[in-house]
């Protein structure tokens, strides 16, 4: 006999059921179904399943449509990835159509905005980079992204605004900047807030950082006013 005082499980009420008789979370009814040839856009979107993410897709474009239609707020978060993958074009012609109330961005999407707007490209190899020491050290990026967050601290304007404002002022030669958001977003006074993470993002690190000119507590404050603006 055994000396624990616990013992193994009983398995007597355990029992198995009919599989239709069970509530399941994904039917046929729900698969997608295979795109005609030449098919457009919104039959291409209505032909994918009504399952997790697609069907989260779905209800997200009624959302942001029916939020348009009543004038409200429709705001995008955006990580590096969005710009450095070449999806500011789509982002651009959302603000022109009206989708776009304000924007909330990282380090990462004004860097690669910024790369973008003055050379035409952006995202160096990192590995290769760090490796020779060279990781984040490119002049321009350091210099003027910096420049920005000082015009930002000298004219109390929020870091966004400060950036667009730059980019169109004609004191660079910015060859691309009908592929800028920050430009576009400026154009059209869409509000940009920028939320740098202190330290880790590149120019941060370069000789013309300021440590005396932050960016202002504008930011913060605009993009809480933007969430409540319309609700």
């Amino acid at each position: 006999m055994s000396i624990y005082s616990i013992h193994p499980i009983t398995l007597g009420a355990v029992h198995t059921y009919p599989l239709a008789s069970r509530k399941s979370k994904v039917s046929v009814r729900d698969f997608a179904k295979a795109p005609a040839a030449n098919t457009s856009l919104t039959k291409f979107l209505d032909s994918l399943p009504n399952i997790l993410a697609a069907d989260d897709l779905r209800q997200l474009l009624s959302a942001i449509h029916r939020a348009r239609k009543q004038r409200k707020t429709i705001l995008w978060g955006l990580g590096g990835h969005v710009i450095k993958v070449g999806l500011g074009p789509v982002l651009i012609d959302l603000m022109k159509r009206g989708f776009v109330s304000g924007i909330a961005m990282n380090g990462a999407a004004l860097i690669h905005d910024f790369e973008i707007a003055l050379a035409g490209n952006t995202s160096e190899d990192v590995e290769a980079g760090l490796g020779e020491g060279q990781f984040g050290m490119a002049a321009e990026t350091g210099q003027y992204i910096n420049e920005m967050a000082k015009v930002s601290h000298r004219i109390r304007i929020g870091y966004g605004e400060a950036a667009g404002q730059f980019l169109t002022s004609g004191i660079l030669d910015v060859k691309h900047a009908d592929s800028s958001v920050l430009v576009a977003a400026y154009k059209h006074c869409i509000p940009v807030t920028i939320h740098l993470a202190i330290g880790t993002d590149i120019p941060s690190s370069a000789i013309s950082a300021s440590r005396s000119a932050p960016s202002p507590p504008r930011t913060s404050t605009l993009f809480s006013t933007t969430v409540r603006c319309r609700m």
